[in-house]
């Protein structure tokens, strides 16, 4: 009846996990009964898990990031701390394979469930609102998206207690991934957490592809656009062609653990190089599909906090294109050491290098527009100039590596590990703090406490140097990258320091909470709501902080580029004036969490073999999908005069609280 499932599956042996479980139920259990005691299931349920507002499940979006983050960055602590001591008749703390499956998680979490969350959330809620939109094209695709990502990352954690993780790395090359190699469950929780959340990602990037196309104000042209947005756009691109390669090469893979298929073995025809080079299809692509955002989010940031218009904006846009067009031609080069040939690996090589221009020209312009601005060193610029700095440095260990003869000497090493964290972490994560931080006065009406921010940006930026800059030094020293023991004492001094840096960062994030915690807590109004706090030109601050749930009681019609601005510079007023119109209005509905809910039983089913629990959890999908399209309640409108109440101070109208299931 419950397939493979048995106590067994519990790892009551293994104190840490144990430890780790215990701990999260712990957490859970108290904020469970927080929640009980405030009495706030029923405004949750109302307000925000049925809410179809873009606003709400952007804020979701983010709080899956930086749970998810946490859980990830622990990962980090202990891998580092395992290897600074792991050294010749020290075997460590963690045992092997357990090492392998918190190497394998750390990756997956970070890139799937930290990266691609955190970005989606800051689009959720931004771009709605950059041009001119009350909500996004499918408001009812999006609550389910967002659900699907929030069941994918329950399923990784799960796995921490119940069974195990891969072992084969986030990028799960056969045959470790093989049923031979693997016959527990870790791959099958690899394999569904990505698989599902892979879904809602594709949904979205098709969401908001037609938002950005189809749901623009009026007199807001493509060359009008800002370029957060313009990042976005060419981001759901990205998704677009190269999440469905990823979708059919796990699809595949699945065949090959379930059914016995041969796609990639070497026996009965199958090719094990082709995973991977339908993998890397599909994961090059996804390293510009996380980072990308995060360039736009720098483009708003550094024009706003230098106080003049973005230089060459158009530049900019251009090569955001020419970035996402050679990201698909640069896949080989994550395995120049595969035996191509001098031919292969000189194209892909030359690519390589070709891809570093259009992303120097964005440095150059950023660098353009602080020249002979009026610099404020705020928490999002401290992280901008943090980002340049450091993405630098980690965009020319790349063109290195692009090198096939340097590759194939540092490619298994360390220095690798040193390189993507150089360029993830300032290009992807720097910019989403520098986004959060940005934005958080357009989401809750007050700004983070700064103190705080610029000693978390510190830590961070501090504690980022001394972690990674001692692993070039071990790559070029001949350290492989994935060891959880090792015999050479020279090695170890920089694992220490390596160490030393994990836990700065570590105190960053905890600045972060406290940042949070104080900003909550002391909540210091901005002065004008209805205006805008940073001296922003883009069109989100047109409206109030935070917006009504509607955005715009009036459609704004733009005339130029950075229209905000230019119509703040010379006093021509934003804010919607009666006479209102009735606004129609999406209706939320609890089918989202319910499909949700759904997929994470169908994909724990599938995991542990419970053919009888995946069949109907299948079906039970289907039924809400018809469910869904029979509804005929799904929207509403909103009268003019509860528009006027709504402008006039109240914060919802009464009608918007009613979520149909």
């Amino acid at each position: 009846m419950f397939g493979n499932l048995t106590l067994d599956a519990i790892p009551f042996h293994n104190p840490i996990v144990m430890g780790a479980v215990g701990g999260g139920a712990a957490v859970g259990f108290l904020l469970f009964c927080f929640i009980t005691y405030k009495k706030l299931w029923g405004y949750l349920w109302d307000e925000w898990f049925t809410s179809v507002d873009h606003k709400r499940i952007g804020i979701m979006y983010i709080i899956v990031a930086v749970v998810m983050m946490l859980r990830g960055f622990a990962d980090a602590m202990m891998m580092r701390t395992h290897q600074a001591i792991a050294m010749g008749a020290s075997a460590g703390y963690l045992p092997a394979e357990h090492y392998s499956q918190i190497f394998s998680a750390h990756g997956t979490i970070m890139i799937i469930f930290v990266a691609m969350p955190f970005f989606i959330g800051l689009m959720n809620y931004v771009v709605p609102l950059q041009i001119g939109a009350r909500d996004v094209a499918y408001p009812f695709l999006n609550s389910v998206s967002f659900w699907l990502t929030v069941a994918s990352a329950l399923l990784m954690m799960v796995s921490l207690g119940i069974g195990d993780f891969s072992q084969a790395g986030w990028t799960g090359y056969p045959p470790l991934t093989g049923k031979e190699a693997s016959p527990g469950v870790g791959v099958d929780y690899w394999i569904w957490g990505i698989q599902l959340g892979g879904v809602g990602t594709l949904v979205t990037g098709i969401n908001f592809f037609v938002t950005i196309l189809r749901m623009r104000a009026p007199g807001m042209s493509m060359m009008k656009i800002p370029v957060f947005t313009w990042t976005i756009l060419i981001t759901t691109v990205l998704i677009m062609l190269s999440f469905p390669v990823l979708t059919v090469t796990l699809a595949l893979l699945t065949l090959d653990r379930y059914l016995d298929f041969h796609f990639f073995t070497n026996a009965l025809g199958g090719n094990q190089m082709m995973f991977i080079n339908l993998f890397w299809i599909w994961g090059h692509p996804e390293v510009y599909i996380v980072v990308l955002p995060a360039f736009g989010i720098f483009s708003e940031v550094v024009s706003t906090f230098s106080h003049k218009r973005l230089f060459g904006y158009a530049s900019m846009v251009y090569a955001s294109i020419a970035i996402a067009f050679l990201s698909f031609v640069v896949w080989l080069h994550h395995f120049f050491t595969m035996g191509a040939g001098a031919n292969v690996n000189a194209f892909f090589g030359i690519a390589t290098m070709i891809i570093a221009i259009p992303t120097g020209l964005k440095i150059f312009n950023w660098l353009f527009t602080m020249y002979r601005g009026r610099i404020e060193f705020k928490t999002p610029m401290l992280w901008s100039l943090g980002f340049i700095v450091t993405f630098s440095i980690g965009g020319m260990t790349g063109v290195l590596l692009s090198v096939p003869g340097a590759d194939f000497v540092l490619h298994n090493s360390e220095f690798l590990v040193a390189h993507f964290h150089n360029m993830l972490i300032p290009g992807a994560l720097f910019g989403y703090f520098a986004g959060y931080s940005y934005w958080f006065p357009k989401m809750t009406g007050f700004r983070l406490d700064e103190k705080w921010g610029v000693r978390a940006f510190w830590s961070w930026i501090a504690g980022f140097y001394l972690a990674f800059m001692p692993l070039y030094a071990l790559g070029f020293m001949g350290m492989p990258r994935r060891m959880d023991h090792y015999d050479n004492p020279a090695w170890q001094p920089y694992l220490i320091v390596a160490v030393l840096g994990t836990f700065l960062v570590a105190f960053g994030i905890f600045c972060q909470v406290v940042q949070l915690y104080v900003s909550f807590r002391d909540r210091k109004a901005l002065v004008d709501n209805t205006g805008d706090p940073w001296g922003s030109h883009s069109l989100e601050w047109a409206t109030t902080s935070p917006p009504p749930f509607y955005n715009f009681a009036q459609t704004p019609v733009v005339d130029s580029l950075d229209d905000f601005a230019y119509k703040k510079e010379h006093g021509i007023a934003y804010r919607a004036q009666a006479p209102f119109k009735e606004i129609h209005m999406p209706k939320n509905t609890g089918v989202g969490v319910v499909m949700g809910a759904i997929t994470f039983v169908f994909g724990f089913a599938m995991i542990w073999y419970i053919w009888w629990l995946a069949i109907a959890s299948l079906l039970a999908m289907i039924v809400a999908v018809i469910y869904r399209g029979s509804d005929d309640h799904t929207d509403y409108m909103l009268s003019a005069e509860e528009v006027a109440r709504v402008e006039g101070g109240d914060s919802v109208a009464p009608s918007y609280n009613h979520a149909s299931i």
